[in-house]
C-alpha cells in the first residue's frame, strides 16, 4: 500500500492481522500491540508515513528508516504495558491497512477460503494470545520487562544519515510536510551553522540578531540557549498540584532558563528545543505522567515528581539537525515548574522581546542533536 498523509485507510479485520504475523506478534519485528485489535474494521485518515523515526532506544537521538510504516495519529493506551502513560504513537505496517475512499463505515466481511484442505494448509501462524504474550516476559529477578513498538524500535529500523536528501523529498511527498515548514526548517539549519551560532566564542551577535530579527516578525526565539543554574547545584521545584482538564499558560522562554542547568536539566527532566515554541501559550493538562516503560530497559520506572503533558502539545522536530522532521510527534514533557494556572480568558504572553539578552553569556547556547 502507498498512502499520504491525510488520505483515507481502513484498518484490517483481526483475522487477516494475524495471518501477517510471525509467532512473536511481529511483522518485518515491526510489534502489534494488543490494544491496536479495537481499530480493527475502522477507517481513519493517514496522519503521517513514518518512512522515517528518531532513535529514543540509544540515546544518541538520531533518524532511523522504516520501511511501508504509518502514523493514523491514534496512541498507545499502556494497559498492556503496566499502565504505561507515555502515550506514543502507534506504528502501522501498509500489509494492516488498506486504502479507501472516505470515512464511510461499511460492515466488513472476512475472506474465507472455502476448501477445508486449503485452511489445514495454512493455519494462522499467530494467534491474539501470542500477541498479549509477547508484551511481557520476567527476568531472573522476577521484574518484569515490556516488549513494545517503542523498546524494540532499533530491531525494525536502521540508521538514516542525516544527509541523505531521500528523506527531505519523501516529507514533501509524502504530504508530510510542506514546503515552506520544509524551507523554514533548513533556514534555520543554514542560519544555526552558517552564522557560527552554535558557538561559544563567537555566536553571541548572530544568536542576539536571530532574536532581534524573530521579535519584529514574531516569530520564535533562538532555540538553543543554556540554562543558567551550575550543575552540581539543585534545580528549583514548584508544585501546583495539576490534573487532568486543568488550564495553564507555558512560562517565557527567559522564566524556563532560568529554572534550568547549563546542561538544559530540572531534575533530570531534559527541555528541548522543540518546547521553545509552546513557551507562552495556553493548553490543557491532558495526562500528568506517573510512569512509564524506559525504552532502553523496557522495566516500568516512576516518577518522583510527576511529569506533565499537554493537550496538541508534541516534537515537531523542527529544531534538531539529526531527526529533521521526523513524523514521530512524541508528547513534550513538562515540569510543573514551567507552567502556571491560567484562566479562560487567559491568551498567550509575548516573550520574544524578553529574551534579547539571552544570547549572552548567562544562557549560552546548545548543540543540537
Amino acid at each position: 500500500m502507498k498512502a499520504c498523509a491525510g488520505d483515507w485507510v481502513e484498518v484490517l479485520s483481526k483475522e487477516d492481522i494475524l495471518r501477517t504475523l510471525d509467532k512473536n506478534g511481529r511483522l518485518d519485528e515491526l510489534p502489534f500491540m494488543p490494544q491496536m485489535f479495537k481499530y480493527c474494521g475502522q477507517r481513519f485518515r493517514v496522519y503521517r508515513r513514518a518512512y522515517k523515526t528518531c532513535d529514543t532506544v540509544s540515546g544518541h537521538y538520531a533518524g532511523r528508516r522504516l520501511q511501508d510504516g504509518y502514523h493514523l495519529n491514534l496512541r498507545c493506551d499502556g494497559q498492556a504495558y503496566g499502565g504505561c502513560q507515555a502515550g506514543c504513537l502507534l506504528f502501522w505496517k501498509g500489509a494492516w491497512l488498506k486504502p479507501v475512499d472516505g470515512p464511510a463505515q461499511v460492515q466488513y466481511v472476512p475472506k474465507r477460503v472455502h476448501s477445508p484442505s486449503a485452511e489445514a494448509a495454512s493455519p494462522p501462524r499467530c494467534t491474539e494470545s501470542d500477541v498479549l504474550g509477547a508484551t511481557k516476559r520476567h527476568g531472573a529477578g522476577g521484574d518484569a520487562k515490556y516488549s513494545c513498538q517503542a523498546t524494540e524500535l532499533l530491531n525494525y529500523t536502521k540508521p538514516l544519515s542525516w544527509w541523505d536528501a531521500r528523506q527531505y523529498v519523501d516529507s514533501y511527498r509524502s504530504g508530510n510536510r510542506t514546503l515552506p515548514e520544509i524551507a523554514r526548517g533548513f533556514l534555520y539549519l543554514f542560519y544555526y551553522y552558517g552564522t557560527l551560532a552554535f558557538s561559544d566564542r563567537w555566536g553571541h551577535p548572530a544568536r542576539w540578531l536571530y532574536n532581534r530579527i524573530q521579535a519584529i516578525t514574531g516569530g520564535i526565539p533562538f532555540p538553543r540557549l543554556r540554562g543558567t543554574i551550575p550543575v552540581g547545584q539543585p534545580t528549583p521545584r514548584r508544585d501546583l498540584g495539576l490534573r487532568p482538564g486543568d488550564l495553564v499558560r507555558v512560562k517565557s522562554y527567559e522564566e524556563i532558563l532560568a529554572t534550568l542547568d547549563v546542561k538544559l536539566s530540572n531534575r533530570g527532566l531534559s527541555f528541548d528545543a522543540e518546547l521553545v515554541p509552546f513557551c507562552g501559550k495556553v493548553f490543557r493538562v491532558s495526562t500528568c505522567v506517573e510512569r512509564f516503560v524506559d525504552e532502553k530497559t523496557g522495566k516500568l520506572r516512576r516518577m518522583n515528581t510527576p511529569a506533565v503533558i499537554l493537550e496538541g502539545v508534541s516534537c515537531k522536530a523542527l529544531y534538531s539537525g539529526q531527526r529533521m522532521f521526523c513524523p514521530r510527534s512524541i508528547h513534550l514533557w513538562w515540569r510543573e515548574i514551567w507552567l502556571e494556572r491560567a484562566s479562560v480568558e487567559a491568551r498567550p504572553k509575548v516573550t520574544l522581546s524578553s529574551i534579547q539578552a539571552g544570547a549572552s553569556a548567562t544562557a549560552e547556547h546548545v548543540h543540537p542533536t
